[in-house]
């Protein structure tokens, strides 16, 4: 495990593989750059890829107070430890902080994005205002629990699904990162239309296809951008098979 010091001075944890043009992985939710690693591993093949652990996750530090500024300021050393220019491919809440350095000008290549959870509904700002809320709530109480189990509601998750995952043995790491579902929460809403437009790089926006909530915010996305390739991957969930979303970032990639 490497080491990159943000702007802010926090120590963001990265994994380095293969060689060839950069390529940096964002994770999303309740993840610490584990759910990225076969990825990462497929896709060494063509790249050099970095998979690193986001602000207050795994072994990276979590300086505060949090801002999504310094999420775009810990992708910025990592471009720069990858040699001043990298392609980003963010999935789920990562697209986000991916489309989010993109629109503050970083030194991007390509962008990959895949199932973005923007709210596409009229509600949507009403939507979001109302999960900050008990999420900061459940927070506050220390109740980490409760707020991941709000999170998987959020993303579709059905009450038998919680409960499963409560009595799972991967529920005491959830809870461990249960605090980062702020650090997301703080871009949750309806697609930042006036941010997307100033993005010029290529864009892949890329869903599944099995989830019409997904599909809406993919679309509204792919129509803000300037340049934007729309795909669906048939026949994937949101947590892609790594060798068919390398073989789709791998084409993209390529000069």
């Amino acid at each position: 495990m490497a080491r990159v010091i943000s702007a802010d001075g926090t120590s963001i944890a990265y994994q380095r593989n293969g060689s060839g043009p950069a390529v940096i992985l964002i994770g999303g939710g309740l993840d610490d750059g584990s759910e990225n690693a076969p990825l990462a591993e497929e896709l060494a093949k063509h790249f050099t890829v970095y998979n690193f652990a986001r602000r207050g996750r795994g072994d990276s530090g979590d300086t505060q107070p949090y801002a999504v500024q310094r999420e775009i300021e810990d992708i910025a050393a990592l471009i720069e430890e990858a040699g001043g220019i990298a392609h980003l491919f963010g999935v789920s809440s990562g697209g986000m902080f991916a489309l989010e350095a993109a629109a503050a000008g970083l030194a991007i290549g390509r962008i990959a994005v895949y199932e973005v959870p923007y709210d596409t509904a009229d509600d949507a700002l009403q939507r979001a205002q109302e999960y900050h809320e008990q999420l900061d709530g459940a927070l506050v109480r220390g109740r980490r629990a409760d707020a991941v189990g709000l999170f998987m509601r959020l993303a579709g998750s059905s009450e038998q699904d919680v409960a499963d995952a409560m009595n799972s043995p991967y529920w005491p790491g959830l809870e461990d990162l249960a605090h980062t579902l702020a650090y997301d929460a703080a871009l949750y809403g309806p697609p930042p239309t006036a941010r997307l437009v100033t993005i010029t790089q290529r864009t892949l926006v890329a869903t599944g296809g099995s989830n019409a909530y997904f599909e809406q915010a993919a679309d509204d996305v792919a129509a803000s951008l300037p340049n934007a390739e729309r795909q669906v991957i048939e026949g994937q969930g949101h947590v892609v098979d790594s060798k068919v979303m390398a073989a789709v970032l791998a084409r993209f990639f390529r000069p």
